[in-house]
């Protein structure tokens, strides 16, 4: 029973989680970054799994609450099972904070490695391997808290997120340092301490260069408007509906135009047809281009192909011209598990997903949209925290990114100002520009320094306009990418290697 009862350890730990998540929108109190993780630090050697496990489900279980919002209210499930899936995840999130803890400490105890050299390895490598395992879930990565320090932030396209979130656990275990060694009337850890002043100094320094370097204007330049149709959710796919939505879209797109925008952007899934098979609908998207003077039109639609004569589903972009002629299609990369289609489905016959729709989808492949000798890459919803997608195309040469997405399924939670941060992060680490079109909102203008230049607000039809540079400046992200987030797990497993032949040798 004891292992259910919380001591001061698990308290003390679950305080540390709690912590981290008033770092993040819609709080975001990001100076608590540099402490939140003390707590957690004093306290772990005593029981380092469940000490970090405490962490976890402190941290994921405030940070993602509007969870049981999404399935709930749209998902339609009861409030009890809601709960124990969300308590659920928590708990396998947690995991991962958990492992890095256990082998941080482990290393400590066989091979007399300090935490403050250790826990950043471990902690970047189990949110690398939190990116991908089981489809992936990256959302949460400790380096986001930084998102609102515009001077930290800049180092994001040196090593990328994690490369925020190692530098965050290190200063919090070089304070944790210091105050043990003051309880324990030991030598003061002045080499921590210095390489800790050192590195905020490099990256404030860093930060501060690339503020003053970035240049105010792009060379090329193109004007874009977001149209925020503001469609609930509950309308999308109401067929009696389909007329009004898109004459939503439209009025708005052609106010957009009259602003001087020459690309417009609809959100995700803007359109509630299938485009590609045509009919009145789709003729009267196609002709926007036209109506509008002859601005280019970039939108959401569901599509489909064959294969093997079955029809697969996908979440797509199409662009049009100025002429109305479609230019491209682009589909979705990294789909929702349980929300566009069900893993091991064949095993989960009883699993439905929880998100309206066609039906299952099926991946794409990163294909930019061109227009005008430009590439667009286009990230669809919560693609923007995958960083290796927004990476690859750009270095498939996209000059714009755009994110596309509906974030209506949060409701007024916080989540979609975490979407936000998260999507400004990948502006950063490409050194690009980001246009954002929500359905609900936060539609946003994102420039190559993560600063929001416009925005609109949320559950507002609304149109924003808004001039980006196109192209992107060259960053050590961008050549080597999630290169030092692989060498912190090789590193971290080399660790844990040698911790097992120190036992055999003792």
């Amino acid at each position: 029973m004891s292992l259910f009862l919380p001591d001061r350890t698990t308290l003390i730990s679950l305080v540390s989680g709690l912590l981290l998540a008033l770092c993040w929108p819609r709080v975001d109190a990001t100076h608590l970054c540099w402490i939140a993780l003390v707590p957690l630090l004093l306290v772990m050697e005593n029981r380092p799994f469940r000490s970090g496990f405490a962490a976890g489900v402190g941290f994921f279980s405030l940070l993602l609450y509007w969870l049981n919002i999404v399935m709930t209210t749209f998902g339609k499930l009861p409030a009890p099972l809601s709960l124990v899936v969300y308590l659920l995840l928590v708990a396998y999130l947690s995991l991962y904070i958990a492992a890095a803890t256990w082998a941080s400490s482990r290393v400590r105890e066989k091979l007399g490695l300090p935490f403050a050299a250790t826990l950043p390895i471990f902690w970047v490598a189990c949110e690398f391997l939190r990116s991908f395992v089981f489809t992936g879930f990256p959302w949460g990565s400790l380096g986001y808290a930084l998102v609102e320090s515009s001077t930290l932030l800049q180092a994001a396209d040196l090593f990328g997120v994690y490369g925020l979130s190692a530098l965050i656990v290190f200063v919090n275990a070089v304070l944790a340092a210091f105050i043990v060694a003051g309880r324990r009337h030991s030598s003061w850890p002045w080499r921590l301490a210095a390489t800790a002043v050192l590195l905020l100094a490099l990256t404030v320094g860093y930060g501060r260069w690339r503020l003053a370097e970035l240049p105010d204007e792009s060379e090329r330049q193109l004007a874009v408007g977001l149209i925020q149709g503001n469609i609930e959710q509950g309308q999308k796919w109401n067929p009696d509906l389909q007329q009004r939505i898109v004459t939503t879209y439209a009025d708005l797109s052609l106010r957009a135009a009259k602003m001087g925008a020459k690309l417009l952007i609809w959100p995700e899934s803007a359109t509630p047809v299938f485009f590609q098979d045509g009919g009145p609908l789709a003729e009267q998207v196609s002709a926007i281009p036209e109506r509008s003077g002859g601005s280019s039109l970039l939108f959401g639609s569901p599509a489909y192909t064959w294969v093997n004569r079955e029809r697969r589903f996908l979440n797509s972009a199409y662009l049009l011209d100025g002429e109305g002629v479609l230019m491209g299609r682009s589909d979705k990369i990294h789909l929702v598990p349980f929300g566009e289609y069900v893993p091991m489905a064949r095993f989960l016959p009883f699993v439905h997903k929880l998100v309206e729709g066609i039906g299952d989808f099926s991946p794409g492949t990163v294909s930019p949209l061109p227009l005008n000798q430009s590439l667009f890459g286009v990230l669809v919803c919560y693609e923007a925290i995958f960083p290796e997608i927004a990476r690859d195309y750009v270095n498939s040469g996209s000059d714009l990114l755009v994110n596309i997405t509906n974030d209506a399924w949060y409701g007024r939670s916080s989540a979609p100002f975490q979407h936000l941060a998260i999507a400004r992060m990948r502006a950063v680490e490409n050194r690009v520009w980001l246009a954002r079109a929500a359905n609900t909102g936060i539609s946003a203008i994102i420039a190559p320094s993560g600063e929001v230049i416009a925005s609109t607000l949320l559950f507002t039809p609304d149109v924003l306009n808004a001039q980006v540079g196109l192209g992107s400046a060259p960053t050590l992200y961008k050549s080597f990418g999630d290169t030092p987030a692989i060498l912190s797990l090789l590193l971290g497993l080399f660790w844990l290697i040698r911790t097992r032949q120190h036992y055999s040798a003792n």
